[in-house]
């Protein structure tokens, strides 16, 4: 919650964040029909809800609509993957839950805070207590060792750097770095870099990871070795888990599939009700269909 003097309560502390009643007016997710996709939100807690957002750019004297009147609501503890071709609007839907970019209509709320209202100096605190990433890219500070890499989000909110740098130690010891902790990342190999991201995007302890491609630069059983890491984190840690992704691997492990497709949300899949074979992936999942790397059909 949003005081008069500009200060944000923390999630984790506050007990009125989350109304945990969730019926099919609260709920926003399309194909809610579903007597599945009733029953998967009963009783689950929003954490993100995106109401009626709408995103549009003027290129010259045309207006293009990135995202069109998308409404979505992600659970706490859920691992939640956005699939989508080039130019569906997934990424410009990523940015908005990150308050990257704000919409031209519509609200993103972070618990039961008008994040895409807050000004910029607000999101970025809230950001940085509530939300962490990990990027395609990795964007590890390059002369930064791999501990201060994951020390640098706790000390600019604040923490005490003693115990910034035992908790780094900790967190690069949890995925198997604890021999490379004064590594810089040209010492690292491309695994090992995003393992460090990984450990940088827990560094706050935050409620929601949000993951753009992030096997999308390494070899496959790298990126198979990531989304267990993932996985794990989401399913022992309770933290909610947004990806944006073209990997059909990904598939196995999320709770729910959710395809973007010209600004709109054309589809949302739980896991239970997606088949995956390696071939080919029919028009339902189009960003895996362009691609040409798996099969997903209803079973």
């Amino acid at each position: 919650m949003v005081d008069h003097d500009d200060t944000i309560s923390s999630p984790a502390s506050s007990s009125n964040l989350v109304d945990d009643s969730v019926d099919e007016q609260r709920t926003n997710d399309p194909c809610l029909g579903r007597a599945e996709l009733v029953e998967y939100a009963r009783d689950k807690s929003v954490v993100v809800s995106i109401g009626d957002v709408s995103r549009t750019y003027r290129v010259g004297g045309e207006v293009l609509h990135a995202l069109n009147h998308v409404s979505l609501d992600v659970y706490a503890g859920e691992y939640l993957s956005i699939m989508g071709p080039s130019g569906s609007g997934k990424s410009t839907l990523f940015n908005m839950i990150g308050g990257i970019d704000t919409p031209t209509q519509g609200d993103v709320m972070i618990r039961d805070v008008a994040f895409s209202k807050l000004p910029r100096r607000l999101q970025a605190r809230l950001r940085n207590r509530c939300i962490g990433y990990i990027f395609q890219t990795y964007n590890l500070v390059p002369v930064m060792t791999a501990s201060q890499n994951v020390m640098l989000p706790m000390l600019l909110g604040g923490a005490d750097k003693k115990q910034a740098a035992q908790r780094a130690a900790a967190l690069l010891a949890e995925v198997g770095l604890d021999h490379r902790l004064h590594h810089r990342p040209d010492e690292l190999s491309g695994g090992q870099q995003q393992r460090v991201a990984i450990a940088r995007s827990l560094a706050n302890d935050p409620s929601i990871i949000l993951a753009d491609e992030p096997t999308g630069n390494l070899d496959t059983k790298t990126g198979e070795q990531i989304i267990k890491t993932l996985s794990d984190m989401s399913r022992q840690r309770g933290v909610t888990i947004i990806s944006a992704t073209h990997d059909h691997k990904m598939l196995s492990v999320s709770d729910r599939v959710v395809t973007i497709r010209d600004g709109r949300i054309d589809n949302i899949e739980l896991r239970d009700q997606l088949h995956i074979e390696i071939g080919s992936i029919e028009d339902h999942v189009p960003a895996v269909a362009e691609s040409g790397i798996g099969e997903v059909n209803h079973e």
